[in-house]
């Protein structure tokens, strides 16, 4: 089992990538959401310049947020500053696009993107659809060394659905997976095996990361204490926030909902009626996204809810659920690092060398 790290992206994010490489974690995975948090190419880079081991990750690239043939660039532009250290994680758009109110993009759209990206890397003339007409491209100028598309960057998408488990599946790819308890995992891993299976992927190795966050607890220290909210509360609130989305404007849920918090569900959804400008609650439920507790959200951040969706829990009962995981199928954890809690990679830190 290896051990990784999730960061909303700072231009500055190659400080707490330095301190992972030297923890021992195996990547750093890069949120693409442009209206919280910084540009993931940018602070890719100032990563690579600083870093010689540790993997860099977009965790996930939304294909609606660039041109494929500038994101096919963008990586073969890293792959030169960190040769054979990049991986291209792709999704159909969550935090990012929700910001702008806006719902997923067509997984068909993701196939079609990734196809374009991963020919260019592969020095390929390919057919691309730009501004609705479809013409011939490809990187010209290889041979001056201003890039780097010799080192593979391997693919990974990001898949909570049936559906986007199958593409990832006829891809090939590494799978990105979210999952707050090891019960969901276990189902999941179990549906993304019967995917391979079908996709005649069987026999071949999976990489899967479960992409998560929470807090280790101290005996005896509930999972709503200050220093868990601070780091476990902010991906606790996702669920808040899909919920609002869902019964403002009918974008799904992703996931079905815990019945042990559906009082604070309810609470926080009627909270978000109320948010202005009206027809634009996005702006507000989305504020803080993965990043912080807004005050006042915070009466509906129970510790049921943080058990219930994230990894908080003490030393030993998270490493018997990573071990729990492992047994499952699953390579790696990748742990959110919160801003203003960079210190915390240092307990997970004492997790990782338990699984070594």
């Amino acid at each position: 089992m290896q051990f990784s790290i999730a960061i909303a992206t700072d231009a500055d994010s190659w400080r707490v990538v330095r301190r992972a490489e030297e923890l021992g974690f195996a990547r750093a995975w890069f949120y693409d959401t442009q209206m919280l948090s910084a540009d993931p190419f940018v602070a890719m880079a100032a990563a690579a310049i600083r870093t010689t081991k540790i993997r860099l990750d977009t965790g996930v690239l939304i294909p609606s947020n660039r041109l494929a043939p500038v994101a096919a660039n963008a990586f073969a532009s890293l792959n030169k500053l960190a040769p054979g250290r990049i991986d291209f994680g792709v999704g159909t758009g969550f935090t990012g696009r929700r910001a702008m109110g806006l719902g997923a993009i067509k997984l068909a759209d993701v196939e079609e993107y990734v196809r374009v990206v991963l020919a260019l890397l592969r020095g390929e003339t390919v057919e691309a659809e730009i501004e609705r007409k479809k013409r011939l491209i490809r990187l010209l100028n290889p041979e001056l060394g201003l890039i780097n598309a010799r080192d593979p960057i391997p693919l990974w998408v990001a898949a909570s659905g049936p559906r986007a488990r199958a593409l990832t599946a006829k891809l090939g790819a590494g799978w990105i997976a979210t999952a707050g308890d090891v019960e969901a995992a276990v189902a999941a891993m179990a549906d993304m095996q019967e995917r391979r299976m079908a996709a005649g992927r069987g026999a071949e190795p999976l990489e899967s990361v479960v992409l998560t966050g929470g807090a280790i607890l101290e005996e005896g220290e509930p999972a709503d204490s200050p220093r868990a909210i601070a780091q476990a509360g902010p991906r606790a609130a996702m669920l808040l926030h899909r919920a609002a989305d869902a019964a403002l404007v009918g974008l799904p849920m992703m996931a079905p909902m815990p019945p042990s918090v559906a009082e604070a569900v309810a609470g926080y959804v009627e909270l978000a009626r109320k948010f202005t400008p009206q027809g634009a609650h996005y702006l507000e439920n989305h504020r803080g996204h993965l990043m912080f507790v807004k005050p006042e959200e915070r009466r509906f951040i129970t510790a049921e809810l943080i058990r219930r969706t994230t990894y908080t829990a003490t030393e030993k009962e998270l490493k018997e659920r990573f071990a729990a995981l492992a047994e499952a199928g699953y390579s790696e954890i990748a742990v959110q690092i919160v801003p203003g809690q960079e210190h915390a990679i240092e307990d997970w830190g004492r997790i990782r060398r338990a699984f070594t």
